[in-house]
């Protein structure tokens, strides 16, 4: 092969969580993607991963530790800060058969290598009358940090969702991440893998099939993290967590909120989503992303499409503000979507509150 976030943490609402009677132990995000990783390169010698700092350094956010001890250069290469070079290197190898994992420090930087993304990996089954398959993985922090400014806060599901010839998964806790970067590197299309920064130390329950080495969470289905009846909240990757948090202060009030976890934005579980639309007869999307041509605006066409007859108010999108990231604490935190915009946001679907027009 190839020679402290700003403001109060919101901790993870693991009350509201389904499916856990059998956890067998807790582990991290981190965690999570390390033995995902781990097992995948272990099952499958065609699987490497290529990036910058993954090797000597174990990875920026130490995502890699170990795996250069274990599987030596030729399987886990560093490469100089070139995206465009290493990212075209990875889309290379994927065309002759192997299946690379290539690492991005930030999602941001895929910018330099968006062209080896998009037309080289995203539309070449197509163009090749499915002669050429492109099973690669690109992975690493999307979306807001803290304090790092407009050009590494970036979220880039909308861009990369928007793309047909791409997955895009977008994992929020530990069995979210081990499972999905599991079905990611067995995937025969490339796949955009986003994680969260402010995730990776986070700490889920997770049941023994969870650990399990066949284990995997299938693309393009998304998870009920909590039913309810009253209204619906779509989220993913960091907002899921505050979307829980919001259900929790919701139900004080005798709201009850269905938060779905979207995991997969391309392909988009639109079923999941209207079943749940088509019951509680109300919706809010939330996104850190930008909110014009964002995933929220997807939901809604499609419920708007499929549903509309079954909403009793009008569709809340939470996103963030539509400017660069500030690098001002201060501003940062009025940038991105907080708890408290959600349950505001749901409460004006469920009519318990001032309208923000008659507010104004």
């Amino acid at each position: 092969m190839f020679g402290i976030a700003f403001g109060q943490r919101i901790r993870p609402a693991v009350s509201a969580w389904r499916g856990y009677s059998s956890a067998a132990k807790e582990i991290t995000v981190r965690e999570a993607l390390n033995s995902a990783l781990d097992e995948e390169m272990s099952a499958d010698p065609k699987v490497f991963l290529m990036g910058e700092e993954v090797g000597e350094y174990q990875g920026a956010y130490k995502i890699s530790k170990g795996l250069l001890d274990k599987y030596g250069p030729e399987r886990v290469l560093d490469t100089p800060i070139t995206e465009a070079g290493f990212t075209g290197i990875g889309v290379g190898a994927a065309y002759h058969g192997l299946k690379p994992v290539i690492e991005f420090m930030t999602f941001n930087f895929s910018m330099q290598a968006i062209d080896h993304i998009i037309n080289s990996a995203a539309k070449s089954n197509y163009m090749s009358s499915g002669q050429i398959s492109v099973p690669i993985v690109f992975r690493g922090p999307n979306g807001a940090a803290a304090g790092v400014g407009a050009q590494h806060s970036h979220c880039y599901a909308s861009w990369y969702a928007s793309c047909p010839g791409l997955k895009v998964l977008a994992p929020y806790s530990s069995e979210d991440a081990r499972g999905l970067l599991k079905a990611a590197i067995r995937d025969p299309d490339p796949v955009v893998f986003l994680e969260n920064e402010l995730l990776y130390g986070e700490t889920f329950p997770v049941s023994a099939e969870v650990l399990d080495s066949s284990f995997c969470v299938p693309i393009g289905k998304a998870k009920i993290e909590r039913e309810g009846k009253d209204v619906t909240i779509t989220a993913f990757s960091k907002m899921v967590g505050y979307a829980l948090k919001a259900a929790e202060i919701l139900a004080k009030e005798g709201i009850n909120a269905e938060v779905i976890n979207l995991r997969s934005i391309r392909p988009l579980d639109r079923d999941t989503i209207n079943a749940s639309v088509r019951k509680t007869n109300r919706l809010v999307t939330v996104e850190e992303g930008f909110p014009q041509h964002g995933v929220g605006a997807e939901i809604c066409a499609s419920v708007v499409e499929e549903s509309f007859g079954y909403l009793d108010a009008p569709v809340e999108r939470i996103a963030g503000a539509d400017v660069p990231m500030p690098y001002a604490a201060n501003l940062e935190r009025l940038a991105v979507p907080q708890v408290e915009d959600i349950v505001r946001a749901a409460k004006r679907a469920c009519y318990r509150s001032v309208p923000m027009a008659a507010a104004a």
